[in-house]
């Protein structure tokens, strides 16, 4: 979508009625300023619990705490105005049971203002999905590699392949049957991430996945080359930011350390009189 395009708020129905339409694009946002230009070229707005390890160095997504989301949520929500802004659920806070669930996604949507929540996991959150959603919540759920089950895959491998096909799959299937408007899709084999969206009456947003997939999503760090170590093989690169960041710091340091900044055009003269031992020669 154009980023002069006039157009209203977007809506769970719309997100819906796009099936099979026009490609749904989102990113993740953690910060205002960030979420103000997210804002202007996608169609979800995603406040992911990756904040953990893009802004807080964490080393997993297993530490976010619902108040991390909260207030990574506000931030995002005061510079949204079109988009659709969907805040992820931490670990720990949803799987005891759909009463939990529904306190945390109330409590979510309540002080972030966001229009949805997304939680991870397949076949044994549809209880919980379906509570939720009773009850009032959207819900995008989150199937394939689930990085909060991090432990339990034994690292973040790629899912669906072989044996594993039909478990995503009856996983995909459940999450749609109990009411998610919509489903991340992570790190799936190709052809079985074709085939969930084929089958799936709902959009399938895609992260390491398939191009057939109804939307994409990626972590906007990953997008604008945030960080130079490390790049995974689903990312694609629009920008080298943190390269271009560490030579802006490292020259800046040189002409502090140079003594060419500041110069005179960075700083602010006085035209009165001198204060004495100002170096006057009265």
């Amino acid at each position: 979508m154009s980023a002069t395009a006039k157009t209203k708020a977007i809506t769970v129905p719309d997100i819906v009625a796009r099936k099979s339409g026009e490609k749904l694009v989102s990113l993740t946002a953690y910060t205002t300023p960030v979420a103000k230009l997210a804002d202007r070229h996608c169609d979800i707005v995603l406040v992911g619990d990756s904040v953990g390890m893009v802004m807080h160095g964490l080393k997993s997504t297993l530490d976010v705490t619902l108040e991390m989301m909260i207030m990574h949520g506000q931030a995002v929500r005061r510079g949204m105005e079109r988009a659709l802004m969907v805040v992820d659920l931490p670990f720990g806070s949803y799987e005891e049971s759909p009463q939990q669930a529904f306190r945390s996604a109330a409590r979510v949507m309540a002080e972030t203002g966001c229009a949805a929540v997304k939680l991870e996991g397949g076949t044994s959150m549809a209880e919980t999905i379906r509570f939720l959603t009773d009850r009032g919540i959207p819900v995008m759920a989150h199937i394939g590699l689930t990085p909060q089950a991090v432990n339990l895959f034994g690292g973040y491998r790629v899912q669906g392949r072989g044996d594993q096909a039909l478990r995503v799959l009856a996983d995909a299937e459940a999450i749609a049957e109990a009411g998610a408007f919509s489903v991340v899709v992570e790190k799936v084999a190709e052809p079985l991430a074709r085939t969930i969206t084929e089958r799936l009456s709902i959009p399938t947003i895609g992260i390491g996945a398939s191009a057939a997939c109804d939307g994409q999503v990626l972590v906007v760090d990953d997008v604008l080359g945030m960080f130079t170590d490390f790049q995974p093989k689903f990312v694609k690169r629009y920008a080298e930011q943190g390269a271009d960041a560490d030579a802006a710091m490292e020259a800046y340091a040189a002409d502090v350390r140079g003594g060419r900044f500041p110069s005179a055009e960075h700083i602010f003269p006085d035209n009165g009189p001198r204060l004495a031992g100002s170096g006057s020669a009265a």
